[in-house]
Parts: C-alpha cells; sequence; structure tokens
C-alpha cells in the first residue's frame, strides 16, 4: 500500500460537511410568522362617480350663496347629505342625494336669469307676512324653479331687477367691491339747479357716510326736473336720498340700466329670459 498523501492528518469526510451551509451564506431567516406592517387609515370616503359634483357648487347653483361662502358654511356644520353632517372640503354629491342647508332641502335646478321691467306698486321679497304685492307676481310663469330677486327697488321704484338662482352671479351683482353699474332716470318735483348738480358729482355726506356718484347731469330735450345719474353704490334708498338731502322730492325714479342690461324692447311689467350673450357679460364680472 502506498504511503499516505496526508502525512499524518485526518483525511476529511466528505459525508460530515453534508449538512454544512456552503459558499459563505447563512440560512435565510423564515418571516412568515413576522407581525404584518400596520395599515394606513385610509381617507374619508367621498363620491367618484363621474356624474358627482362638488358640494359648495350643489349649494351655489340651489341660489343659497357663492362657492367660496359654501365652503364657509360647510365647514361650520350647516349642510347634511342624506341626514349627515359634511364638513368635508371638496366632498362630492350626486343630484339625487338630499342636500339641507340649515335644515332646509336645496334644489341645485338649472341656472336661470330673468330681466323684469317692474312697474309701481310692488315689493321686492319672495313673500310678504303683510299680504303686499310682491315682484314674484310678476315672474310667477318664468319657470318651474325657484328664483330670487338680485338687490332691490323700493316699492315705488320702477325699472331693472333680474332674478336669477345662480349665487355666483348674484354676489358680482350686489357685492360692493364689483361696482355694479346703475343708471337712473329721475323726476323731481322741481327744477335741479346747476349748483346742486355740481353738489352731486363732487360728492355729498349722508347720514350713513359719504357717497360718490359717477356721473349726473340733465337729460337732453327735457326739463330741468329730469336728471340722469349714474351710481354704483348699493345702499338702501340712495338716489332718494341724494336728492331728499338737497331739498328735493323725487316724483318718480326709473332704473334704465343695471350692469349692462337695458330696457330696450321690454315693456312696463313683462319680463325676459336673458341671452347666451348677456349671461356670460355678466360672468365676466370682475
Amino acid at each position: 500500500m502506498a504511503k499516505s498523501d496526508y502525512k499524518g492528518k485526518r483525511k476529511p469526510n466528505s459525508d460530515s460537511n453534508k449538512n454544512r451551509p456552503t459558499g459563505g451564506f447563512r440560512k435565510k431567516k423564515d418571516f412568515s410568522r413576522s407581525t404584518p406592517p400596520k395599515k394606513r387609515k385610509a381617507p374619508p370616503k367621498t363620491n367618484t362617480n363621474p356624474d358627482a359634483i362638488r358640494l359648495n357648487k350643489y349649494i351655489a347653483n340651489a341660489g343659497v350663496c357663492s362657492r367660496r361662502e359654501a365652503d364657509t358654511y360647510i365647514a361650520a356644520g350647516s349642510v347634511t347629505v342624506n341626514g349627515k353632517v359634511v364638513s368635508e372640503m371638496g366632498y362630492k354629491v350626486m343630484l339625487t342625494d338630499d342636500v339641507r342647508y340649515d335644515g332646509q332641502r336645496l334644489n341645485p335646478e338649472k341656472k336661470e336669469y330673468i330681466l323684469l321691467n317692474k312697474p309701481k306698486g310692488f315689493i321686492t321679497t319672495t313673500n310678504d307676512e303683510k299680504g303686499r304685492r310682491t315682484v314674484m307676481e310678476l315672474i310667477s310663469s318664468s319657470s318651474n324653479n325657484r328664483l330670487f330677486p338680485v338687490g332691490r327697488l323700493d316699492r315705488n321704484t320702477t325699472g331693472l331687477l333680474m332674478f336669477t338662482n345662480d349665487g355666483d352671479i348674484t354676489k358680482k351683482l350686489t357685492h360692493p367691491k364689483f361696482g355694479v353699474r346703475k343708471i337712473y332716470h329721475v323726476v323731481l318735483d322741481k327744477n335741479v339747479t346747476l349748483a346742486d348738480l355740481k353738489k352731486i358729482q363732487a360728492g355729498l355726506e349722508l347720514e350713513d357716510g359719504p357717497v360718490q356718484v359717477d356721473e349726473v347731469s340733465y337729460i337732453s330735450g327735457t326739463t330741468k326736473k329730469e336728471i340722469g345719474i349714474e351710481i354704483h353704490s348699493g345702499r338702501n334708498r340712495i338716489v332718494r336720498r341724494i336728492f331728499e338731502h338737497l331739498e328735493y322730492k323725487v316724483v318718480k325714479l326709473d332704473r334704465v340700466v343695471f350692469a349692462g342690461l337695458t330696457k330696450k324692447d321690454l315693456p312696463r311689467g313683462h319680463w325676459r329670459n336673458l341671452t347666451a350673450q348677456e349671461v356670460i357679460n355678466l360672468g365676466m364680472i370682475k
């Protein structure tokens, strides 16, 4: 037998390494029993239907207010959807949902715009506890939807008055910052002096503060009892109070222009729908 090549060293047993890992890699740890990662909390559910609309738009379409004001009411918890208070911004609803503001159900009907040439003897309100005639009687056949008067004309003032269920347009036509242009034809009890016209143009100080008109002048082809006055202020009875301040009595007051709208082809006591272009023009007011 030949001399061992191992020179007294123990011959390795190949079987003894049979179960040892090779290549220096450790056995992989079994994670099958480890604690699963925590799930993230899901955001509040909202309607993802493509036909759904934002809640603030729904409220504005119902004629309650503008979208920005609607966000305030939503945040305050004044709005419910299907019986539950919703205060989440961006929440979406369907037209078939039961949406209520302060308990009153809203109806986001199609936006409508009506222009009335108001006669005397009607008050500008949706209803009157004293049973007086209101401007709503004059437009009762105009729509099946609930419309609201934009601004006010007192009982004895005639002329242009608009109605709509568009909250955004209503805000633009009534908020002082938009400075909506209004022109009135005024008939007084006596001739107006040129000095008084200049006082009005320069600005007057009334009991509730200063008032500035845009333009005032005699109406061409008439007596000096008839005045045209352009103003953007929306303060109560402001035109009457301007002339009363100078000791004139207003016999007739007629609004002939309102936010670019005129009385052309619109007899007293009649109404018409605004044209598409007129609606676009109102929407462009800034």
